[in-house]
Order: structure tokens, then sequence, then C-alpha cells
């Protein structure tokens, strides 16, 4: 029996998954340094917490290839505990608590005093916006709710996140103070769905009041939207968008399909002329509005006139962004009463012709950038170039504008206006404009 170390215990949180999930892991470290616990993130602790992804098949995997080689330094001495927590685990736990016992502790979503308990510390309620960020300094997610009330069939989120509940404004602004106060300049709202954000609480779609109190934090200079569901969408955000510097022409909204029977049997509430007209008024509202989105192919049903109706659209719409996933067939949810009846090797053609297209709208409209000044800011450094965003574009997912090094030095979190020299499907060269 291997005797346990003497020394000071560190805390090592392993994020998986999305942003909120991120989010989630940037609080815990709040609460754990607030009660003088040493702490870090992804790197050497003799405790680790885990915090899993459970939406999909493949982030399901990783999260338990994740849970396995903690489990197994656990067993080689080089780490005393492990605790898992996250979507996988509040989704999973007595299989996990079956499958894999050698863990010391499975916590679900919800149940962060809990976890803290466990690793010594006592939950802070006074603590709001505290948080141990975890992105480069000059941005920073915000996650204004919590959990889904739509139907999607496709979806396992409400299962592991529960029922939207946002979170008060007034909270909001304080969070983004203290943000703003620790240097983040870019502020990046998530939900599972920023467009229902207010109703439980006032009663009312409030995404654009939110929006007018965060543009007044100081020292917020960019702030972007994240995952907008399309169905009922609340139209004045685009007023505000036009009309407020701060707020980003951009927003990220998942569509998942076009064709009518794939978005009925989805339940996303919509239909292909709804969604159509929606972006329409998107782009008469905001015309230089970039517009992400995220498909799924292959789900159950999908015959080949459904794919060449996305395929046609996908190019008539020629979407700034776009991301493209397989199918994936979740035990829960009210599509997994269909049958997976799309082959794998189908399902990853569709999504491959499907960014091929987008790969070549993406070249288009960025050849058209060429010679055009932007405001760009500098996430990092990565071998012999700058690598920053503009506003279109959001860490990690979007383009990156390359600037090279060796013609001067520029600050990480700056803003410069550069010009685009060159351009290639998803990265844009540029220069800085000296004033």
């Amino acid at each position: 029996m291997r005797t346990k170390t003497l020394k000071k215990n560190k805390i090592n949180v392993v994020t998986l998954g999305c942003s909120k999930n991120v989010y989630d892991s940037e609080v815990l470290m709040g609460q754990l340094r607030a009660n003088n616990k040493e702490v870090v993130h992804e790197e050497e602790g003799n405790i680790v917490v885990i915090n899993t992804c459970g939406f999909i098949a493949n982030a399901k995997e990783e999260s338990i290839n994740t849970i396995l080689e903690y489990v197994k330094k656990k067993e080689e001495g080089s780490v005393d505990k492990v605790f898992v927590t996250g979507c996988l685990s509040e989704r999973y736990k007595p299989d996990l608590q079956k499958e894999i016992p050698s863990v010391d502790q499975y916590f679900g979503t919800t149940e962060l005093p809990g976890l803290l308990k466990a690793l010594g510390a006592d939950y802070r309620h006074e603590l709001i916006g505290e948080r141990l960020t975890t992105t480069p300094k000059n941005y920073a997610y915000l996650k204004i709710a919590e959990g889904c009330d739509r139907p999607c069939s496709f979806c396992a989120i409400p299962i592991m996140r529960g029922k939207h509940k946002s979170t008060p404004i007034e909270e909001l602004v304080i969070e983004s103070e203290k943000l703003a106060a620790n240097g983040v300049k870019e502020l990046i709202l998530i939900a599972q769905d920023l467009t229902y954000y207010g109703l439980d609480i006032y009663k009312k779609r409030n995404l654009g009041e939110l929006l007018q109190a965060l543009v007044k934090v100081e020292g917020i200079d960019w702030i972007r939207l994240h995952y907008a569901f399309p169905t009922g969408f609340p139209m004045d955000v685009l007023e505000i968008m036009r009309n407020e510097p701060k707020i980003c022409n951009y927003i990220d909204i998942p569509l998942q399909h076009i064709a009518d029977p794939i978005l009925k049997s989805m339940r996303r509430g919509t239909t292909k002329a709804k969604t159509t007209k929606l972006l329409e008024e998107f782009r008469a509202a905001v015309p230089e509005m970039a517009i992400r989105t995220t498909l799924i192919v292959g789900y159950p049903g999908e015959t080949e006139e459904d794919f060449q109706t996305l395929k046609n659209w996908v190019e008539e719409m020629r979407f700034e962004r776009l991301g493209c996933f397989t199918y994936s067939h979740e035990e829960n949810t009210h599509a997994y009463n269909l049958e997976d009846d799309v082959p794998e090797d189908v399902k990853m053609d569709r999504a491959n012709q499907i960014m091929e297209i987008q790969s070549q709208i993406s070249w288009e409209l960025n050849q058209q950038k060429i010679g055009k000044e932007f405001k760009v800011v500098i996430d990092r450094k990565e071998g012999s170039y700058y690598v920053g965003r503009t506003e279109f574009d959001s860490p990690d997912v979007d383009n990156e504008v390359l600037i090279n090094a060796v013609e001067g030095y520029l600050r990480t979190g700056e803003f410069f206006t550069v010009k685009i020299t060159a351009a290639e499907d998803f990265d844009l060269y540029a220069e800085v404009v000296m004033d």
C-alpha cells in the first residue's frame, strides 16, 4: 500500500467540452481560490477534478478516456484523488460509479457546493462574478442563463442542465465589471439559448435590455452573441446591434437543418420559409453582420432529397461561418425512438460535402476583404505570427488574422487597425496600419 503524499494539496481542474463548461470550471476555481486552496488549470496537481462533457458520442468518449487516464495515474501514485463533475457525470452517474469505481466521487452539474465540500472548501454565496479565468486575458465567457426549455428531439442538454434559468441583469453587470477590472475587453455571451433570456424572471425576452446594460460597462470594447435560437428571436436586438458599436456585428445561431420534414422531426418549431425570412431580416437590419451557424447531417430519416435541399440552401445563403456535425444517436432523447438509419459513411460524406461548399464560400468572402482595413484584437503569438481576430470572428471556431511578428511588437489583448494583404479559406494575412 502506497503512502500518502506529504506535499501541500494542489487541485488540478481539467475542462472538457464547450464554453459553458469552461465557465463552470472558472467559477469552481474562483471558489477554491477564495477558500485559499492552491488550484491550477490543466497542469500537474495531486488532486484532479475532471469537468466532463456528455453531449454526443465523441465528447463522451473523450471524457471517459480522460477519467481512465487519471484513474491510472491514481493507481500509479502520481495522483491522490480524482473527482468527476459536469454533464457526463450528471447524465450517467450510476453507470460511471459501477464501471469506474476508482473515482473518489462523482458530482452532477448542479452540485458545486457538494464538490467544494469534498475538496475541503465552503461554497461562498457572496462571490458574484468571482472567477479564475482560463481564456486569454482579453476575452471571457459570460454565461447569462443555464439550462434549456426547448424540446429539440436530438438534444440531451435539458437532461444534463435542467430547465432554463436566467441570471439577473444586475449580477451580470457586476460580473462584467469585475472581468473588465481584470483586463477583459471582450465579453462572449453564452447560454443554451440566448433568445430565451429573461422569460423566467422578467416575464419577457430581455436580451436587449441586458445588452443595453452591458455596453455601459467601462473597459469592455466588444460584446459577442453566441447560441441564439431561431424561434422567437427578439428583433429589438438587431436595432441595438446596429446602433451600439460595442456589440459585434456577429451572431451564432445554430439552425441544424433546413428541410421541412427534418425540422419537424427535430421539433425545431420552424420551417425553411420562416428561417430564410429571419436571416433576410438579419441582413436587412445589420448588413455587415457575420452569421455563424451549425448544421446536423444524417439525422434519422434524412433522405437524399432532404440533404440536397440543405446543400442548395447553404450555397444560396452564403453564411460567413458554418460548422457541420454528423448526427449522434443519444439515449433518452426524443429522436432515440427513431431508427438511426443513415449509415456512418453517408453521414461523413454529407458533412464533408457541406464543408467543401462552405470552404469555397469562405474563400470567396475572404478574397473580398483584401485591401480593406479592419479593427483587430491580438489573442496570442504563435511561431512567427501574431494571431488576431476581427469583430466578425469568435475565438477557436472562426477565421484568424495573421500578422508577421518580424514587422514589430504587438501587445496581446490590444486592438490595432490592420490592412488585409492576402486571404485563404479560413485565414487572413494582414499588416498593421500605422497612424
